[in-house]
């Protein structure tokens, strides 16, 4: 059997981590009005969303010392306290900041050589190689895509389908 594309690590790092990315996108794309959530809570749809996001431009980051979100999200998310942001975002800044992260992660795995695979991410919460920062950032993008898949399980009857291979590729 033939493979479509040579499997080099960061082919596959890319299959993975953009399959779930995408997935995210489809449960945001798919969610109604009335499931997104209009409050500030960690069970609201559109939370979990900007949560796994936040995190997702985080990790891509390979350098937390200056990490800044683009506006208009902030940095509320790292505070200990647990601070919400101050407003509900809309599905519309979601899916852009769906896009920067995407591109940025994308670039990330990109560059993974050997020896950048092995280069360290530290900061007071994680000592990760970059190899294990994308691993451990793509567990986190499908964790939360199948908790807001459940969700519009749960709320509406529907989910979007399973995603095999993203639709961005890793040359993008």
């Amino acid at each position: 059997m033939t493979t479509p594309h040579p499997e080099t690590l960061p082919d596959l790092l890319w299959t993975e981590f953009g399959s779930a990315l995408q997935m995210l996108e489809s449960a945001i794309t798919a969610c109604p009005a009335d499931v997104w959530g209009s409050e500030a809570g960690f069970q609201e749809f559109w939370y979990i969303a900007y949560h796994t996001l936040f995190f997702t431009d985080f990790y891509g980051s390979e350098s937390t010392h200056d990490f800044k979100p683009p506006p208009p999200f902030t940095l509320s998310e790292l505070d200990p306290q647990g601070v919400f942001p101050e407003r509900v975002y809309t599905k519309e800044e979601l899916l852009d900041y769906l896009a920067f992260v995407m591109d940025k992660n994308r670039a990330l795995i990109r560059r993974l050589t050997p020896e950048k695979a092995a280069q360290r991410f530290e900061n007071e919460f994680q000592n990760f190689s970059l190899l294990h920062l994308v691993l451990f950032t793509t567990r986190h993008v499908q964790h939360h895509a199948a908790q807001l898949h459940l969700l519009l399980r749960q709320r509406v009857d529907a989910t979007p389908g399973w995603v095999k291979t993203p639709r961005w590729a890793l040359e993008g």
